[in-house]
């Protein structure tokens, strides 16, 4: 690493909405994160990070993971580690999908919706998803590796209307 940039430490991105009506199916919303490599930024990721994995090398985890948005601050919280990242990662995409079941839903039929992205007690970033209220799944961070060794975030929030296993090998296209 040369410069003087440390770029970025240890990143949260933190996802939060209020439960469903009563009687209502429970919503169920997930954070993705997908790690590419140097050598194929915007192909297939080398993992995905999702409620039921971690990364190999413990960089990136969830600390919780919520189906229903009951409970008081976060539902999910994904852990970035960037101090730690291998050299041969280069970017890392992170999104959210809505679980489809029973029927279709979109971000506007999800109640209070938000993601935080903090970087210890600065937000680097904020949103409510009604940019992306009639998508299934959407973007909200991009982080890429400098050529000077140090990461970056780049807010990317992206709609999209997928399902939620197609999602994860969308998510890291280039934006046309």
């Amino acid at each position: 690493m040369s410069g003087f940039s440390k770029g970025l430490g240890k990143v949260e991105v933190a996802l939060r909405w209020d439960p469903s009506p009563v009687g209502s199916p429970a919503h169920d919303l997930d954070v993705i994160a997908a790690v590419y490599t140097a050598s194929d930024p915007y192909g297939s990721p080398a993992y995905l990070v999702h409620f039921d994995s971690r990364s190999p090398d413990g960089t990136v985890y969830l600390s919780r993971d919520s189906t229903t948005g009951k409970g008081f601050g976060d539902d999910e919280v994904l852990t970035l580690e960037f101090a730690r990242q291998p050299e041969a990662h280069a970017r890392i995409v992170v999104g959210v999908v809505i679980q489809q079941r029973p029927d279709r839903l979109v971000f506007a039929d999800i109640a209070h919706p938000e993601v935080h992205i903090r970087e210890g007690y600065t937000e680097l970033a904020s949103d409510d998803f009604s940019a992306v209220a009639h998508s299934t799944a959407a973007t909200v961070a991009e982080f890429v590796r400098t050529a000077g060794g140090a990461w970056e975030f780049h807010p990317a929030l992206r709609g999209f209307d997928l399902a939620p296993d197609a999602f994860p090998a969308a998510m890291g296209a280039r934006a046309v």
